[in-house]
């Protein structure tokens, strides 16, 4: 099922998707404190989990928990566990603990819908008029069809809930489609929902459910407090992903990989758009099948997405048009979608990972300005991947002698043979010294976060060489790069690439030019995203 289909033309929304931060501490005082917490973030609802508390007694704590005045409205939680809580005993004393919270002034209630019936029962007649009743299901299988999803939407209206919750588990990213499918036609009925998709693959709907007219999405205190799975920080929803400016006609950028939750693109794309006063957002995509994700986002408002491992040579075959450039290489790192709906495949990484070696070498080396300074040298390539197609593309073009090693010689003979140059083993590779002054790249995710202490090369054999590259950017300094620098060997941050290829990327999405000033000084701010400042 394709989104386009889901969504039609851009519903005007009643209000603005509300942003609440789980209230999960174990003893009352904290709880309420974190609400205070929680108003200082910006958010608009704190919920209270009354069922993380420790020895919780309603009449004592709840006057503690909804005094006036409090900082942000309440929404009140005493979720049992067979529907992913916490609390263990009968339904009695937690539904009378969620009545009074209403006869407390609490702004909403949270009821499950297998119980809701005897929930009614008790309320009869008693729900004040400003408080509004949530009734929740949560799957934590699977996503059902959008025939199911509706059905179960008509189930909880028929109880007399204002406000829908359906909560379920991605297997794969496509599931969301079918949520921003609810969403939409929820917000043509006008039927106040709360619909996300749980786990990592379902990431993009607690993001995105403001373009489709989701009611409120949740976003947990700090890292480490979520109160789902793959819970965004509130921070992140406010400031880096500019969750209040995303509307019906924002368009969604992204980057798809598997995986893809290190990647620091969402960072620096989010702020270059804010920067220029582009209406766009730029999500992660942890993607399994790139055919699958590609033909089920196929609205124009999915305009863009930037490809990593393991998807860029995939790719080249998804593409209705490819840049000659990207064809010779075999990998897109950078898919454009046209006003006629058709993907255009770009490569920026060779650029991006060339120019950085080129003014790597210049800056410590003395160097012929009229050529390049890979000319004539021995460049090895680890990695016959996406991004090592494109170096040792780039390197060549260049002028270099390139050698391509990489765990599987098959795969190593296979792009060797494409650059004309010799394939070697990654365990040929640490005897491998034909000459002094030669230059490594390596290209593969080896020593990658959180897998920090592994290194394609011992530092025995990189005494060889003269420079090192790293594809990897996170962290900043690898293994590899470090002991290559104690080896007097000068160093390329992968980050640099990514920087640059990553201004190519800016320049395809929004057909703008970029300020490499400005592009460079939101970069700098990745090594500490702390230091973007709060925007409430």
């Amino acid at each position: 099922m394709s989104v386009s289909a889901v969504v039609p033309a851009a519903v005007a929304r009643p209000s603005r998707t509300l942003v609440c931060v789980p209230a999960t501490a174990r003893a009352p005082r904290e709880m309420a404190a974190e609400l205070g917490a929680a108003a200082a973030l910006g958010a608009d609802v704190a919920e209270l989990r009354l069922d993380c508390l420790a020895g919780f007694a309603p009449r004592r704590d709840l006057p503690v928990l909804l005094a006036e005045p409090r900082p942000l409205p309440a929404l009140v939680t005493y979720r049992p566990k067979w529907e992913g809580g916490e609390y263990e005993g009968e339904d009695e004393p937690r539904f009378e603990a969620l009545l009074l919270a209403m006869e407390l002034g609490a702004e909403y209630v949270d009821i499950e819908l297998k119980v809701v019936d005897k929930f009614m029962k008790l309320v009869s007649g008693k729900k004040p008029e400003n408080c509004k009743l949530i009734v929740s299901s949560h799957n934590f299988e699977n996503t059902p069809s959008a025939e199911e999803l509706g059905n179960l939407v008509a189930q909880i209206q028929a109880t007399g809930a204002d406000i829908v919750k359906i909560a379920t588990t991605a297997t794969e990213i496509v599931d969301v489609a079918r949520m921003f499918q609810i969403l939409v036609h929820c917000q043509e009925k006008q039927v106040p929902i709360i619909g996300l998709v749980m786990n990592d693959r379902g990431f993009i709907s607690r993001i995105l459910c403001p373009k489709y007219g989701g009611y409120l999405t949740f976003g947990s205190l700090e890292k480490g407090k979520k109160s789902a799975p793959a819970q965004p920080t509130a921070a992140d929803l406010i400031n880096l992903y500019n969750i209040r400016q995303i509307g019906p006609d924002t368009k969604v950028f992204g980057i798809i990989g598997k995986p893809v939750g290190h990647s620091k693109s969402p960072i620096l794309h989010n702020e270059a758009f804010r920067s220029v006063g582009f209406n766009a957002v730029y999500v992660p995509f942890l993607v399994d099948d790139l055919v699958q994700f590609l033909s089920t986002y196929s609205s124009l408002d999915f305009a863009g997405f930037s490809c990593t491992i393991p998807h860029k040579e995939a790719a080249v075959r998804c593409c209705d048009e490819v840049d000659p450039i990207a064809r010779d290489i075999g990998a897109v790192n950078t898919i454009v979608r046209r006003p006629d709906g058709k993907l255009v495949g770009y490569n920026t990484d060779y650029v991006g990972a060339i120019s950085a070696i080129e003014d790597g070498i210049r800056a410590s080396q003395p160097t012929d300005p009229t050529t390049s300074p890979l000319a004539g040298r021995l460049f090895v390539v680890i990695g016959a991947g996406g991004a090592g197609k494109a170096l040792a593309y780039g390197a060549k073009e260049k002028g270099a002698r390139v050698v391509i090693a990489n765990r599987t010689f098959a795969r190593a003979q296979e792009l060797a043979n494409l650059i004309a140059g010799p394939a070697l083993t990654l365990a040929e590779l640490e005897n491998y010294h034909p000459e002094e002054g030669m230059i490594l790249a390596n290209t593969t995710a080896i020593g990658m976060h959180p897998n920090v202490n592994e290194t394609p090369l011992s530092k025995q054999a990189l005494k060889s060489y003269a420079v090192v590259f790293d594809a990897v950017y996170t962290p900043k300094e690898t293994r590899l790069l470090r002991e290559a620098a104690e080896c007097g060997a000068t160093v390329v941050s992968g980050l640099e690439m990514f920087i640059r290829q990553a201004m190519g990327q800016f320049e395809h999405f929004t057909g703008m030019p970029v300020d490499d000033d400005k592009f460079r000084g939101i970069a700098n701010s990745l090594d500490n995203p702390d230091s973007m400042k709060p925007r409430l």
